[in-house]
């Protein structure tokens, strides 16, 4: 499609707040998903990863608080057991330890991970009903001891307010994750332990620590259970953070073992005289708020990871079918006919082309292919552009002026001056080879045949915009005509170079005025009148591309609304029989998913991929990013060879990759925001910079 042209109608109504709703959408998926990420960051167990370098620095007693003249531990009485439990709630293996204490009737103290409590708050109310400590674990299991304080006060706010979201208790009971017993806390935990007692809780450490979460044995489990001589003790064990049968086994044999012994059970807090209260209402509604949250993101996490492998299948998928039908198709052989020489009309739309048109009309004459004839029509152009035309003097060229009616009523009007039953129809920026006319007409040697696609090339490549339209065009454009000639469904002829049978262009209508894409229109349309569309990939025109990222905005938001508008008037095709059924189960699907559906989707799988930098490994990104650029970078050469063309615009693809993509994606966006809101856009004109013209001087014209 040409950029110079404008539509008679212009209102339009331009929305702007769908960029603020889109920002925002982006924005609360980002944060779902961080948050996801960030509350499914917990391990579990007792021990560190690596070697314990701080100062140890002994406590005496199990439980610690703080009072006015410092830090304060306090012990169990003798043979006197608190049961607890790290690392839950777990779904499979806290209600067997709750079914194992309802049998032995013995109350135990649960410190609970905050995130895993909003995964399943039935199971917290459970622990909660049944008779149960509940205290705070952090919200993902963080070592505080490592983190600053900032991080340790969210951990102990976020867990509170899940805990009481979930059980409407307030929470007071803490214990560190990786802590164990008194005398094994070191300089750094100290200070943790400081900074989280200031705040009012009571922390909980252990004089037994039976390491279940080793998976050691049950024996192994039950000795370290056992206290000596009678002391009481805090034991501790694991009701989460991975396989605990073991601590399931061992626990059902060690509460009969230390009841026979003549010990008693207890809670930590009954041991301390500190009953659970109930928890404020700012802290119930924060905490249901956070579960809500934590679900959305949860919930965002899944069905981006299926949107990615669904996007990733398809786009695999697309590129191996790609190549498959572009061999094919360099390869298949036509049965020799006859060469098509019959005249050609060549008609020429021209709006404000001044910069281009010489250039144009110049290669359209004194080519391979006899008896051709140029209608230009000036469809109201303000610069020149005929004046340029009828100084030129050429034999066979005419000039026909006429008022601005848009493109769609200029190419009808040549049409109507048109002699010749074959129509070549250009845009007023493109510059033909001398063989390209003729190339361009011998499909028509079938009878069948009612248009063929030229293949467009971009003229200005030098700079990297044009460097990457280049490869879209190649890559994208071309590859997808192969494919399309292979499966007869071409669902466009580009305006740049496109052929067409007078009596084809009768069956459709003429060229339509209805759509922004009328190339798109047209084909479509031809499709449906029952005629069959052919590939000329060695009919070559050169077009000048946009030149500014404000221009190509533009142009492609205009062809995507376009192609949209297209799509939406021949959906009746998908029940059609012949050609137009074949368009409409294959063209118009394959058009929907790719160049609709997975671009409206990608800025949401952009958005999981900086997910996925802040919480996955970075070498599973950086790999996938790598095979799928390869894929891309290889599939991109083979397209480069099949149309004659050097590899070394290659080196920018990661660049069109990372920048590129996404606006084409967001044009795609607006294009369908635009659509959805029944607006109608303008027909924005391109600034020509005579890219086409220099092109055909370097290559020897006047």
């Amino acid at each position: 499609m040409p950029d110079g042209y404008r539509p008679r109608h212009v209102s339009r109504r331009d929305p702007r707040a769908h960029w603020v709703l889109f920002a925002l959408g982006l924005l609360v998926l980002l944060a779902g998903l961080a948050f996801n990420g960030y509350a499914r960051g917990g391990g579990g167990g007792s021990g560190r990863a690596g070697p314990v370098t701080q100062v140890p620095t002994p406590l005496s007693w199990p439980f610690v608080r703080s009072d006015p003249g410092g830090l304060t531990t306090r012990a169990l009485p003798p043979r006197t057991i608190a049961l607890t439990f790290d690392d839950g709630p777990d779904p499979r293996w806290t209600p067997q330890v709750l079914d194992v204490l309802r049998r032995h009737q013995v109350p135990a103290t649960f410190f609970a991970v905050g995130s895993r409590v909003d995964a399943d708050p039935a199971l917290a109310r459970r622990i909660v009903a049944e008779g149960h400590d509940l205290g705070s674990h952090t919200f993902t299991h963080a070592d505080l001891s490592s983190a600053a304080p900032w991080r340790r006060r969210l951990e102990l706010s976020l867990t509170r307010n899940a805990i009481a979201g979930a059980t409407g208790r307030q929470v007071v009971l803490f214990r560190p994750p990786f802590s164990s017993r008194p005398g094994d806390v070191g300089s750094r935990d100290l200070a943790a332990l400081r900074d989280v007692t200031d705040q009012g809780q009571i922390a909980v450490l252990a004089d037994l620590d039976t390491n279940d979460w080793r998976r050691p044995g049950v024996d192994a489990i039950v000795r370290a259970g056992t206290p000596a001589d009678g002391a009481g003790a805090v034991l501790l064990m694991h009701d989460g953070g991975g396989d605990r049968s073991q601590t399931v086994a061992a626990l059902d044999r060690l509460i009969p073992l230390l009841q026979d012994r003549g010990y008693t059970f207890t809670t930590v807090s009954a041991a301390l005289g500190t009953p659970a209260s109930a928890a404020s209402t700012g802290d119930r509604l924060r905490g249901t708020a956070l579960r809500w949250f934590q679900a959305l993101g949860s919930g965002l996490s899944t069905v981006m990871t299926w949107l990615l492998a669904v996007a990733l299948v398809l786009g695999l998928g697309r590129l191996a079918f790609q190549a498959g039908c572009a061999w094919w198709h360099a390869r298949r052989r036509h049965p020799p006919s006859r060469a098509v020489w019959s005249p050609v009309s060549v008609i020429v739309p021209a709006f404000n082309e001044a910069a281009n048109i010489r250039a144009t009309v110049l290669s359209l004459v004194g080519g391979d292919h006899p008896s051709v004839e140029v209608i230009v029509v000036d469809d109201g152009s303000t610069d020149g552009t005929a004046d340029i035309v009828e100084r030129l003097g050429l034999p066979g060229v005419r000039v026909v002026r006429q008022r601005n009616a848009g493109k769609p009523a200029a190419l009808n009007t040549g049409i109507g001056y048109a002699r010749a039953d074959l129509l070549v129809l250009v845009d007023g920026d493109t510059v033909f080879q001398p063989d390209t006319i003729h190339r361009l007409v011998q499909p028509f040697a079938d009878p069948r045949v009612g248009a063929v696609s030229g293949n467009a090339k971009v003229a200005n490549r030098r700079r990297l915009l044009g460097r990457w339209q280049h490869l879209e065009y190649v890559i994208g454009f071309n590859l997808d005509r192969r494919m399309y000639a292979v499966l007869r469904c071409m669902p466009t002829i580009p305006g740049a170079v496109g052929a067409f049978r007078r009596a084809a262009l009768r069956d459709a209508g003429g060229v339509p005025g209805d759509t922004l894409a009328e190339d798109t229109d047209l084909t479509l349309a031809l499709h449906r009148a029952g005629w069959e569309i052919a590939y000329a990939e060695r009919a070559i025109a050169w077009t000048e591309a946009p030149a500014t990222l404000r221009q190509l905005w533009r142009q492609r938001y205009r062809w995507g609304y376009g192609t949209m508008q297209a799509m939406w008037k021949h959906r009746a095709a998908l029940r059609e029989r012949g050609a137009g059924g074949r368009l409409g189960r294959r063209a118009l699907p394959y058009l929907v998913v790719f160049q609709v559906l997975l671009p409206l989707a990608a800025p949401a799988v952009d958005v999981f991929a900086v997910y996925g930098l802040l919480f996955l490994p970075a070498y599973q990104l950086a790999a996938g990013w790598l095979l799928l650029l390869l894929l891309q970078a290889v599939t991109a050469g083979y397209a480069l060879r099949l149309d004659g063309e050097s590899l070394r615009p290659l080196w920018s693809l990661p660049l069109q990759q990372v920048l590129y993509r996404q606006i084409m994606y967001l044009v795609v966006v607006q294009a369908a925001v635009t659509a959805v809101l029944g607006s109608r856009l303008r027909w924005h004109r391109m600034a020509r910079t005579g890219a086409a013209a220099a092109l055909a001087s370097d290559h020897g014209r006047p």
